[in-house]
């Protein structure tokens, strides 16, 4: 497997080992002591899978306590997958990096605990699965705009599908500095 670091500490593009003939492929999606390796946590307590059609944007999420790590890849169609940075007094607080994953190139992403996480699909649909570190907790869901003018996140879709809730998160500036105090 190729581990990819990004300008974001702790964010990493994976690129699994793929075993491919005219049958088709085999790769491992997880390896707890290959992951390890690269700092990537050995417990997960959630996996997730979600469906979504062409533009849909989902994001930008985290939640504080109970921070999420995510290991995020696609199952089939393709997607535009975005980390942000939001541990108060990073020296990356507010910056981003955006990585296309498909079900044709096998790429992963890693997103560690204190960052925002999104996604739009560039396919006509998308199967899109997360490994979560830590179990999923409303009272605790944190959300920032997708087109914060602050971060700037160059998503590559004018107008995309946005949820109601979605479309009321806050700027990042406008959120309390101690919700961006990660905790477990």
């Amino acid at each position: 497997m190729n581990v990819i670091e990004t300008k974001l500490p702790g964010v990493l593009i994976i690129e699994p080992k793929v075993h491919g003939d005219e049958r088709g492929f085999f790769m491992e999606t997880w390896h707890q002591s290959r992951y390890e390796k690269y700092g990537i946590p050995s417990i997960f307590v959630q996996d997730n899978l979600s469906f979504s059609r062409k533009g849909v944007l989902r994001g930008l999420h985290s939640q504080n306590p109970n921070s999420q790590g995510k290991l995020v890849h696609v199952l089939q169609g393709e997607v535009f997958d975005v980390a942000v940075d939001v541990r108060y007094g990073s020296k990356t607080f507010g910056e981003w990096v955006g990585v296309t994953l498909s079900s044709d190139n096998k790429r992963q992403l890693y997103v560690p605990e204190g960052f925002l996480h999104g996604f739009c699909v560039l396919s006509e649909t998308v199967l899109f699965g997360y490994k979560c570190t830590n179990k999923y907790n409303p009272q605790a869901e944190l959300g920032v705009l997708w087109n914060d003018p602050d971060i700037d996140i160059h998503w590559p879709i004018s107008d995309p599908i946005v949820s109601d809730k979605d479309k009321e998160n806050s700027r990042l500036c406008e959120l309390d500095s101690s919700l961006l105090v990660f905790r477990s």
